[in-house]
Order: structure tokens, then sequence, then C-alpha cells
């Protein structure tokens, strides 16, 4: 299928690494010109036919800079943001254990970053009609106690991206959402990821953790970073073209409501 994103220009934020990295290198293959923000250049992008610039999204400036960066590397022109950028920290403790600068750390980087990011891109976006393709949780319709301030911040980022839609999408701009489950990444795999705290705190295997974190779902397995990436690409695409507003699942079956 071609999704004719081939010259497409694309602004991808946290994309040093995991889901990020692979969707960059997906864009690249496809022929797009892409920008890739990230805190610091990895080897594994900058090893990719793009242009990475870096950027420290959790400050107030950093998104806007970003931007402003980005649109002269594409030509003034930008049809395509990928809003990535994102981390979690599993609280072992329980709720009271999370202070307030945890909790607005949280909020700021897993929502206000996309918040601010959009908001600077959002008028290039529309001067010749786009795609905003952001990538929340699933956790934003799967609560969990112990990623409980993560958990808010995706359902925040899912329901901004819903309200932005209804708002430029007769404008031409789509905004859609995509919501992965566990994804086959460090964050949730490395050393200090999700799995290994996790298992610390309970007296478990990473291992253990990894397999019980999958045990609902209809697959058995994580998704892996380059199924993510062909969704955000289709969505990014004209053969979506009348997609928007959608908050796309994509988690091995583990949600299981309707």
């Amino acid at each position: 299928m071609d999704l004719s994103l081939s010259g497409k220009k694309v602004l991808v934020t946290g994309a040093s690494k995991g889901i990020g990295l692979a969707i960059v290198r997906a864009l690249a293959a496809e022929g797009a010109t892409v920008v890739a923000g990230s805190r610091t250049t990895t080897p594994e992008l900058a090893a990719l036919p793009v242009h990475p610039v870096n950027a420290d999204l959790s400050t107030p400036h950093g998104p806007a800079a970003l931007v402003e960066a980005a649109v002269p590397i594409l030509g003034g022109r930008l049809d395509v943001l990928v809003n990535n950028v994102g981390g979690v920290h599993p609280r072992t403790g329980g709720f009271l254990s999370v202070t307030d600068d945890e909790w607005l750390q949280t909020l700021n980087i897993n929502f206000i970053s996309a918040v601010r990011v959009t908001r600077a891109a959002l008028p290039h976006l529309l001067d010749q009609g786009g795609a905003i393709v952001t990538v929340s949780s699933v956790n934003a319709s799967l609560p969990d106690p112990l990623v409980i301030d993560y958990s808010a911040s995706k359902a925040a980022l899912s329901n901004f991206s819903k309200a932005l839609s209804k708002e430029v999408g007769p404008r031409g701009v789509r905004v859609n959402a995509i919501s992965p489950g566990p994804v086959e990444t460090d964050l949730w795999l490395g050393a200090g990821g999700v799995a290994e705290t996790v298992g610390g705190a309970a007296g478990l295997t990473p291992e253990d953790v990894a397999k019980g974190a999958v045990s609902g779902t209809a697959t058995g397995r994580f998704t892996r970073p380059d199924e993510v990436a062909d969704l955000v690409l289709l969505l990014a695409s004209g053969r979506a073209g009348n997609v928007t507003g959608a908050d796309v699942l994509i988690d091995g079956g583990l949600t299981q409501s309707l």
C-alpha cells in the first residue's frame, strides 16, 4: 500500500529511542523529510537519514524552540506532527508516596509538553492541512494504581486529542491518538525499566513481571515498536483521510471493553 508520505514534512518528538525511533525510521523509509526531536541524539538516531534537533520538552520554552528550529529545516512547511515524548515511573510505594513534584513532572512530560508542541506547530499545519498523531497509552482507559499519575496524564492527553480534533477538523487538520499496551522497549524491559522496578519491589524477576503484563492479552505478547510505527504512519497518511478524533488501541486485546 502506497501511503503517499514521500516528500511529506514531519516532526516527531521523543525520537531518540523506543517507539519514537521506530516511527522516525519508518517515516524515513517512506521518503518523508523528518525532524527528530529529542533531548539527546543517540547513535541509533544519528545513523538515520533524518534531522535530529535537541530540545528539552519538559521546559516551558523547549517545545516552541523545537518547532521554531524544525520548520526552516523542513522548508517552511509542516505536514505531520507526531507527539510521542513521554515517560513512566512505577509508584511501588502507592498513592501516598507520590509527591506534588512527581505529579507535576509526570503531567508535564506526558501531557503539557504535547499541548505546547501542538500549540507551536498548529499554525503551520493549518496553512495547508495536515495531521497530528499523538501516542497516548492503554492506561488512559485502564487506570492502574501502580502508575496512577501516568494513567491520569495519558487520560488527559487522549481527551485533549479528541477535543482538538473537533476544533481543527473543519479547517483541514486531522487529529488522532494511538494507545499502546505494553511495548517491547527499554522503558518496559531494559535496565531500570518497568519490569525490573516492579519486580524488585514485589520480589519477582523482570521476566515474571513481563509475562504477567501480557497474560491478559489475546496475543500473549508485547507489541513491537515497529507495529506502533506502522499505525502512526497509516493515521498520518491520506489513506486515513476521513479518520479524525480516533484513539486506536494496539494492545494485543488487553482492553476488553467496547
